[in-house]
């Protein structure tokens, strides 16, 4: 059980996502650093990359980048690195090659 190779399978409609390091500390618009622990008034969603769906999930697959609220996340560690744990649901909106018909016209 403690063999760091072990595979996940999640299950549901649960995604995993890989916590995205840039998120941490961002720059204004003038150039000054805002730490992540800066409080904002409003809530700040984040995009992470999915690397596991369960098998239940529709919209999402592993490669996408997903918005979320990250106020609502449960955190996990798997061999020395966080992941969030998610349903589907709670994502906002996805970012991926794929979903080009239905776009809004913005681009990442």
């Amino acid at each position: 059980m403690s063999d760091a190779k072990t595979p996940i399978k999640m299950l549901h409609d649960r995604i995993l996502v890989e916590l995205d390091r840039e998120a941490g500390e961002r720059r204004s618009s003038g150039g000054i650093v805002i730490p992540a622990t800066a409080a904002m008034g409003a809530r700040r969603l984040s995009w992470s990359r999915v690397v596991a769906v369960g098998p239940h999930a529709r919209t999402v697959q592993v490669g996408d980048r997903v918005l979320f609220d990250a106020d609502d996340k449960a955190e996990v560690e798997v061999a020395g690195d966080v992941y969030i744990v998610m349903r589907e649901r709670d994502v906002h909106a996805v970012a991926a090659e794929r979903v080009g018909e239905e776009a809004t016209g913005l681009y990442l």
